[in-house]
């Protein structure tokens, strides 16, 4: 079993980050079998993002520095994949039919409805990682938000159909709704949230609506989920928790 759980938690790592994790000198494991730990990717991201918080701090640097100097390091560690994502389903949302907003959701090329998002993201999310506490408690709430955000997208991948038949949403679609899966980021998650107090509760509570929105307006708009929308909903929610806790904690 232990044999068969660490190379898909390498898997995980290469797929939701580039972190230098080593490669496989065998067949790589299956992504549908791998996908439990995609939540404990998060880990060394929040760490990460953490350090790089603390660094600045102790620098004396301003707060807002600190701030996008996190998101920059998140943004490298992660190679951009979910806010890639999430500028390619904001432009896909103009589209005038499903046809034409999953085309242009496949172009490499980013809108104008991108670009606000992305500018809008990186601008929340480092306003809200400024305000966020020095201590122990904010490495913590930052793990909470990372591993609840990337267990959003194997709720999200059992929630909505694949809304085209190939991708990371059809991989996922063809290993069935195993929620089992859900147990090691679920479990992790509640450890974590009675150390953070009634802010996590609370950050739980508006990432999980965060959740919902992104995924409702993807039922609506393209009939399913796609790689993109999944990286929505990552980032999405992942924010939306960095806000409340920077007004909670």
């Amino acid at each position: 079993m232990r044999r068969r759980r660490l190379p898909e938690i390498r898997l995980a790592l290469m797929m939701m980050t580039r972190l230098p994790v080593g490669s496989f000198e065998g067949p790589a494991p299956e992504i549908t079998h791998a996908r439990w730990a995609f939540p404990l990717a998060g880990v060394p991201l929040a760490l990460i993002v953490w350090a790089v918080l603390a660094g600045a701090g102790a620098l004396g640097l301003p707060p807002l520095v600190g701030g996008l100097l996190a998101v920059t390091a998140l943004v490298l560690a992660t190679g951009g994949l979910h806010h890639d994502g999430l500028a390619d389903f904001s432009d896909g949302m103009g589209g005038r039919d499903r046809a034409q907003r999953l085309e242009i959701m496949r172009d490499s090329r980013v809108g104008s409805y991108g670009v606000l998002a992305l500018i809008l993201a990186v601008g929340l999310g480092a306003a809200a990682l400024a305000a966020f506490p020095s201590g122990p408690q904010t490495g913590l709430a930052l793990l909470l938000c990372a591993v609840v955000s990337r267990l959003a997208i194997l709720v999200v991948m059992d929630w909505l159909p694949p809304a085209r038949d190939d991708g990371l949403g059809h991989l996922a679609a063809s290993a069935g709704k195993d929620r089992m899966c859900w147990l090691p980021g679920g479990l992790l998650s509640l450890l974590i949230v009675p150390f953070v107090g009634l802010a996590g509760v609370l950050a739980l509570l508006v990432m999980t609506a965060a959740v919902w929105i992104v995924g409702q307006r993807a039922k609506a708009r393209l009939g399913g989920q796609t790689g993109d929308v999944l990286g929505a909903v990552q980032l999405c929610s992942e924010i939306a928790g960095w806000v409340v806790l920077s007004a909670a904690l």
